[in-house]
């Protein structure tokens, strides 16, 4: 007989979450959270001195200083965050799709590869999100 300690034992309660739907939360609540906390932080800037991971010929196209980048930064991740809140299924490509120049910007800097590697991982739990959210979407149509 199963017991509720058994990872085998049938989910028998309306209340239960299969794994799915378990891994959509954690991912969205990640991907809310996290852009917001971090976009927050380029105005702060407890965590770190942003401008140092702005690769030059970007500070170059983009008016204004690499602060003044940052700033603009900032602002796209907090959206970006509400966005996967409200609409998963847009809000996690683009957040995909913002690691991915997140991701172009380190390698071409020569430097920081570290943090592209990061990146790359989130992004591909950004993918896994978006397929999550995609998913639920069919569920309910």
């Amino acid at each position: 007989m199963a017991t509720d300690t058994d990872p085998a034992a049938p989910l028998t309660t309306h209340h239960s979450r299969s794994g799915p739907d378990r891994a959509f939360l954690l991912l969205r609540t990640v991907f809310t959270v996290a852009p917001i906390a971090f976009g927050l932080d380029k105005f702060a800037e407890l965590l770190t001195d942003w401008e140092q991971y702005l690769a030059p010929w970007i500070d170059d196209l983009v008016p204004g200083s690499a602060h003044d980048a940052m700033l603009a930064v900032g602002v796209i991740e907090v959206v970006a965050g509400i966005v996967v809140a409200v609409a998963p299924r847009f809000g996690s490509l683009l957040v995909a799709g913002w690691l991915g120049g997140i991701i172009l910007n380190l390698v071409t800097m020569g430097d920081f590869y570290d943090v592209a590697l990061r990146d790359f991982g989130l992004l591909v739990g950004a993918l896994a999100l978006a397929a999550l959210a995609f998913d639920r979407g069919r569920a309910t149509a």
